[in-house]
């Protein structure tokens, strides 16, 4: 699938809301894990602001990437961030839209934690 690397360096980013676990299956409740090291997944809103507009997005981090204490509010750094577009149909309807996924979401908070470990 196409990945789109995504530019960081002219943008405001901050913490909309605290991350959370990525849910695979809300039946279950069962917690995403990326495929290839199959760490947990988080899922952490951001506001970003480029080019005068800003708009929430909602990315997809390992957790290992996630520096602690991202509260909202929080200025943090993207790296390795790319946009991925999806399509699916479910019932009848058809669906797309833009995947985020980042390596990792720093916190720019002088004397911020360092990224957990493995």
């Amino acid at each position: 699938m196409r990945q789109i690397p995504v530019d960081t360096s002219g943008a405001t980013v901050m913490v909309a809301k605290a991350p959370q676990p990525k849910v695979r299956d809300r039946r279950t409740g069962e917690i995403a894990t990326d495929a290839e090291t199959g760490a947990k997944l988080m899922t952490v809103d951001v506001m970003f602001a480029a080019n005068d507009e800003v708009e929430i997005l909602s990315l997809t981090v390992p957790e290992t990437g996630i520096s602690g204490e991202l509260a909202m509010g929080t200025p943090v750094a993207l790296t390795g961030l790319i946009a991925r577009p999806w399509e699916n149909e479910f019932n009848g309807q058809k669906r797309h839209g833009i995947a985020f996924r980042a390596v990792a979401v720093t916190s720019l908070v002088a004397g911020a934690s360092q990224p957990k470990a493995a």
